[in-house]
């Protein structure tokens, strides 16, 4: 039995997702045959050369020939600014995977080709939109009439030809048993489903199946359209792990897929009953992430930056805004602090990993406390961040502990700092203790991230203006931030209980496959209300000298890991 794993692409990759890894160690632990590809990095790495940027062009050059007028003008601009770019775009890529990234002024020269570039390939197939942290589809992606077109659409689908030339052939080549794709994010839909079309219109006996985050939100929408399983045979829903081995096991003995876990499929002999199999959560293992196969080289980064996990779930798990564990039964699970440091070293030594970044919804304070004193006793050999909670036991003693062991920035979840919102979002943090952990966190030399947003369901103005003035209160301890609006998704408690927060949902036919809703409130800031005070603020704040370093986790992580080592200080994200 073979398994090959797929990641689709979304936007440009500073490290691996965490998904494929953490299958393939489960997988071969049980005797399985992996192959896992990422073909995130696979794309990005094949479109940002010389020869793709040059057909680009001459695609391009020959579209202009049928347009005329104003919509000829950006076809002019970009054919005039191509060649360049076609020269440069290798070279661009090349420092970024070199020390010369740690040096502003190349790097960010390199950084502004490769947004250059990518909005040239874009134009190509326009209106899609290809970024250094987000993919703009040409269709909406939670349409099943939409998708079902785009993933044979070769004007709109820009993944399309990539995946005949360099995938395709490949799977043809290897006869896989089991295609898996990893869906994690909506942003992914589009490609995920054009990798099954392909592989069905080939006709490869391989089965087909699907998963990860996206697909788990999905788990009640796809048994309604049928026609979705046209591109692939099977979804898994929550933990894959165990999933993906029992279905190997029932295709390997031609055994019955109702005895697979979570899993959403066609039955054999009628084709428009989508039966699944009694959803649960299975446990996870505690093995460590097995990245052997994956190109670590050809991620945009210096030197690796791999991800990893101390725990499973969220250990508050109360958010009115947060969908943590997708609606499924609540749980949370924490690795041994010490089996978490034996795994940070395991990754050090094997890949040459000396920058971590924890993807957990938030570290406890307990497995903070054990893992900095061990990172200590080992001379602190890596540089690790994660997300974490304004908690009590973020003590000045354990913050100062962490840095010494080797952290080098932590991202809070602030939300909000008006007392009324925080208690509407059941968020159970306290204004006094979110000042003083900023303020101790930076005095230890950790870069502060905070994620932040207005319009939770009956926030006012005066509410949203006093969490900015927290914001600049606490501008010296500060280092970088993601401001933004209010977003409704399925499975979180406003959605699940809407009347509660005084929100109606407004749910359009035409996007079956939603997961995100447009809706409004009974009182306080409205959705619009709400972009608009997030893009104001960020239209207001200070330029940065060397903006590249904030735009992805890895790069923040790298970049305060070097002016540490330089002994340098932290720039302030409102200085």
């Amino acid at each position: 039995m073979k398994i090959l794993l797929l990641f689709p692409p979304h936007w440009v990759p500073a490290m691996p997702h965490l998904a494929l890894p953490t299958l393939t160690a489960y997988l071969r632990a049980h005797g399985v045959a992996v192959i896992q590809r990422d073909l995130n990095v696979e794309f990005f790495d094949a479109l940002l050369t010389r020869a793709a940027l040059n057909d680009t062009v001459e695609r391009l050059r020959e579209r202009l020939r049928f347009v005329s007028g104003p919509a000829a003008q950006p076809l002019r601009a970009a054919l005039a600014d191509g060649p360049r770019l076609v020269a440069q775009v290798e070279g661009a890529k090349a420092v970024f995977r070199s020390p010369a990234f740690f040096d502003g002024k190349a790097s960010l020269s390199a950084f502004i080709t490769l947004a250059q570039s990518l909005d040239l390939a874009s134009l190509a197939f326009a209106p899609a939109e290809l970024g250094l942290t987000t993919f703009r589809p040409p269709v909406p992606a939670d349409s099943s009439r939409a998708l079902l077109h785009v993933v044979s659409d070769p004007q709109l689908n820009v993944f399309l030809e990539f995946f005949r030339q360099r995938v395709l052939p490949d799977i043809v080549r290897e006869q896989p048993d089991i295609v898996g794709i990893s869906i994690p994010t909506l942003d992914q839909m589009i490609a995920g489903m054009t990798l099954g079309h392909l592989i069905k219109q080939a006709g490869l006996p391989c089965h087909v199946t699907i998963g990860g985050p996206h697909v788990s939100m999905l788990r009640e929408q796809l048994p309604k359209v049928p026609a979705l399983f046209r591109l692939f045979d099977s979804a898994v829903v929550f933990d894959g792990e165990t999933a993906l081995l029992r279905l190997a096991e029932a295709l390997d003995s031609g055994g019955d897929l109702a005895k697979v876990p979570n899993l959403i499929y066609r039955a054999q002999h009628d084709a428009d009953i989508i039966r699944s199999t009694p959803v649960r959560v299975e446990p996870h293992p505690n093995l460590l992430p097995d990245f052997d196969g994956l190109p670590l080289e050809r991620y945009l980064v210096p030197t690796p930056v791999l991800p990893m996990l101390s725990a499973h779930g969220c250990y508050h798990g109360k958010c009115g805004f947060c969908n943590v564990g997708y609606g499924g039964p609540g749980t949370f699970s924490q690795l041994d602090a010490d089996l978490v440091v034996e795994h940070m070293l395991a990754l050090h030594h094997k890949y040459g990993a000396r920058h971590l970044f924890f993807a957990d919804e938030a570290i406890t304070p307990r497995n903070l406390k054990v893992m900095s004193a061990r990172l200590i006793e080992e001379g602190a050999p890596v540089h690790w961040c994660g997300c974490v909670r304004f908690d009590a036991g973020l003590t000045r003693e354990l913050l100062e502990r962490m840095a010494q062991g080797g952290c080098r920035m932590l991202l809070f979840g602030l939300e909000t700092a008006a007392a009324r919102t925080i208690q509407r979002m059941v968020k159970g943090t306290k204004l006094p203790e979110m000042s003083r952990i900023l303020r101790d966190s930076a005095a230890a030399g950790i870069w502060n991230h905070t994620f932040f947003f207005f319009g939770f369901p009956g926030e006012t103005m005066e509410e949203a203006q006093e969490t900015v003035n927290f914001v600049y209160a606490h501008q010296d301890a500060i280092h970088s931030a993601s401001p933004g609006a209010f977003i409704l998704e399925r499975y979180s408690p406003v959605a699940c209980a809407p009347q509660k927060y005084g929100v109606t949902v407004h749910e359009d036919p035409d996007r079956d496959l939603a997961i995100y809703f447009d809706y409004d409130v009974a009182s306080g800031l409205d959705e619009s209300m709400a972009d608009n005070l997030a893009s104001r603020l960020i239209d207001v704040l200070p330029k940065k000298q060397f903006g590249q370093y904030y735009i992805h986790d890895s790069f923040r992580l790298l970049y305060a890991g070097d002016l540490c080592e330089k002994e340098q200080p932290f720039p302030l994200w409102l200085a």
